[in-house]
C-alpha cells in the first residue's frame, strides 16, 4: 500500500548522522529500499556530494592529506555543497512530493566544527540558514557507537581525512556534540546503537520513520527479509 505524503504536499525529509563507521550510508540504502517497497517516492543523497559541484568539493574535504585546513574553511566549504544540494536536489524534490533521505546534513557540521573544531555554534548556525534556507529535517536518526569501534570499522582505503588527520579526542567531541543535539531537539532525533546487529538497526530506523507515514497499515510492514540489501 502506498503511504501518502503530508497534508501539505510536500515530502518528508529524513537524515542519518553519527560518528564515523557508524554505518549511515548503508542504514540509508536500506531504509530507501523499504520505502521504496512500500510505493513512496524517494531520492536518496549524501553529504558533502549528491550534485556536481557537491562531489567536486567533496574530493578536497574528505581526501587524505597532510594540509591542515581551518575549520571555518571547513565549514564554508560544506556549506557551499550543502546549499546546492538544497537547491537542486533537495527543495525540489520534496516540493514535489518525493521523500529525501540524505546521509549526513547540518547536523554533521555542528558536530565536527562545532563541538569537534571549536567553531561558535552561533555562528554555524547563522551559515547554515543562509545555505539550507531555514530548511530542517523531519527525523534525524543518530547512529551512536563509540568512536573506537567505529575508527576500526574503517578500512585503510576507506579513509577520510577526517580519520587520518584527527586523533581520538576530537572524535570523541564530534560524538559528544551529536549527543547533545540529540537531546536538545528529542522530537527530530532518534538515537540507535550502531554497534549492534545490522537488520535490527535497520528495523528500528524503520520504526523511527513510520510516525512521518500515518497512513500506515499492520500490512505494511516487511518482514526482516525485506529490509537486507544485497551486497
Amino acid at each position: 500500500m502506498t503511504r501518502p505524503v503530508a497534508a501539505d504536499g510536500r515530502g518528508r525529509f529524513i537524515t542519518f548522522e553519527g560518528p564515523e563507521g557508524a554505518g549511515k550510508t548503508t542504514q540509508a540504502a536500506r531504509l530507501e529500499a523499504t520505502l521504496r517497497a512500500r510505493g513512496l517516492r524517494v531520492v536518496a543523497t549524501r553529504e558533502p556530494g549528491g550534485t556536481a559541484l557537491g562531489e567536486r568539493i567533496r574530493e578536497v574535504l574528505l581526501a587524505p592529506s597532510g594540509e591542515a585546513i581551518d575549520p571555518l574553511a571547513d565549514a564554508l566549504l560544506f556549506n557551499a555543497a550543502r546549499r546546492q544540494l538544497v537547491a537542486e536536489v533537495i527543495e525540489p524534490a520534496l516540493a514535489a512530493g518525493t521523500t529525501v533521505i540524505c546521509a549526513r546534513f547540518a547536523d554533521s557540521t555542528r558536530a565536527y566544527q562545532g563541538y569537534g573544531g571549536g567553531l561558535p555554534l552561533a555562528e554555524l548556525d547563522r551559515l547554515e540558514a543562509v545555505a539550507t534556507g531555514g530548511l530542517r529535517p523531519d527525523r534525524t536518526i543518530l547512529l551512536d557507537l563509540p568512536v573506537e569501534i567505529g575508527l576500526a570499522r574503517k578500512a585503510p582505503d576507506d579513509r577520510t581525512r577526517f580519520e587520518t588527520s584527527f586523533d581520538l579526542s576530537f572524535h570523541q567531541r564530534v560524538r559528544n556534540g551529536f549527543m547533545a543535539m540529540a537531546a536538545a531537539e528529542a522530537t527530530r532525533f532518534v538515537v540507535i546503537d550502531a554497534s549492534g546487529d545490522p537488520d535490527d538497526i535497520a528495523r528500528r530506523a524503520l520504526r523511527a520513520v513510520d510516525p512521518l507515514f500515518p497512513a500506515a497499515t499492520p500490512a505494511d510492514e516487511p518482514n526482516a527479509d525485506s529490509l537486507r540489501i544485497p551486497g
